[in-house]
């Protein structure tokens, strides 16, 4: 984990729509580093004038230090963001986070992901992680509408390599509806077999049902990990806006096994 303040210059270098009030971008270090980006770890993106705020890896940086992030349009920041040109000169610091997603604990198991919105690129590295070890793994996603989905060119491609299952709120013509959790039945059979172990990012609401279901489904806690989203901002656990019981986000998550945040939540 980097634990500097101070931002490493960072190029925008392309951007495109991809969902509702969401954008794709690609980021170029100007100084790209040897250091390994791991699944489940974010970043923080400074705007001169406008601050600094926390965004997670959709992909790691390659050997020329270009990666990507989907990015959705929430504030002030992110709205200027919006405005920026390709090309512009942007700061960066990272990676922050030690709470991973467990790919090698969970790569010879059946692992099913669970996404609510804006929830699916948190997964992205983990999935791309687990396809790559050549893991049984399936998606469930779950947005408010079509229009809310994001990720449209890594899902096309995802569709070709794992079990998919895609539910919406408000579900038109032959669209699924329902949560992520009323397709656990059909997503297993697709799968060839009972789910073992699951990784879920999305509303909080959600997570906590997907958590309360797969502990009464298998009256145990272990095999659960739920990515957080808090007002992170240092990164290295200072400034204190995130705290969850006793706990930062910023440093010992955002990724919390299941029974480890029920822990922290009889902190709080």
């Amino acid at each position: 984990m980097n634990l500097s303040m101070t931002p490493q210059p960072i190029h925008l270098v392309d951007q495109y729509d991809d969902g509702d009030h969401s954008r794709h971008y690609t980021f170029q270090l100007a100084q790209p580093t040897s250091e390994q980006i791991q699944p489940g770890q974010f970043f923080t993106l400074t705007l001169a004038g406008f601050g600094e705020a926390a965004f997670t890896y959709l992909t790691a940086p390659d050997e020329q230090g270009r990666f990507q992030a989907l990015i959705r349009r929430a504030g002030v920041l992110t709205s200027q963001l919006f405005k920026t040109e390709t090309g512009t000169l942007l700061g960066y610091r990272g990676p922050f986070g030690s709470g991973l997603w467990p790919i090698e604990e969970i790569k010879e198991k059946r692992v099913l992901l669970i996404a609510g919105g804006i929830g699916l690129p948190p997964l992205a590295t983990a999935i791309e992680a687990l396809l790559a070890n050549g893991s049984d793994v399936g998606l469930i996603y779950g947005s408010r509408d079509y229009a809310g989905q994001v990720l449209k060119q890594e899902r096309e491609r995802w569709q070709q390599q794992m079990p998919m299952i895609e539910t919406f709120d408000q579900a038109v013509g032959d669209q699924l509806s329902g949560t992520p959790l009323d397709h656990l039945d059909a997503i297993n059979q697709q799968l060839g077999g009972e789910v073992e172990a699951v990784l879920t990012c999305g509303p909080e609401v959600m997570m906590q049902a997907v958590g309360r279901s797969f502990t009464d489904r298998w009256q145990s806690t272990d095999n659960i990990w739920l990515a957080l989203e808090r007002r992170m901002h240092c990164g290295i656990g200072l400034c204190g806006h995130c705290y969850l019981g006793s706990s930062y986000v910023c440093t010992d998550g955002p990724v919390y096994r299941w029974r480890e945040f029920l822990k922290q939540q009889k902190v709080m």
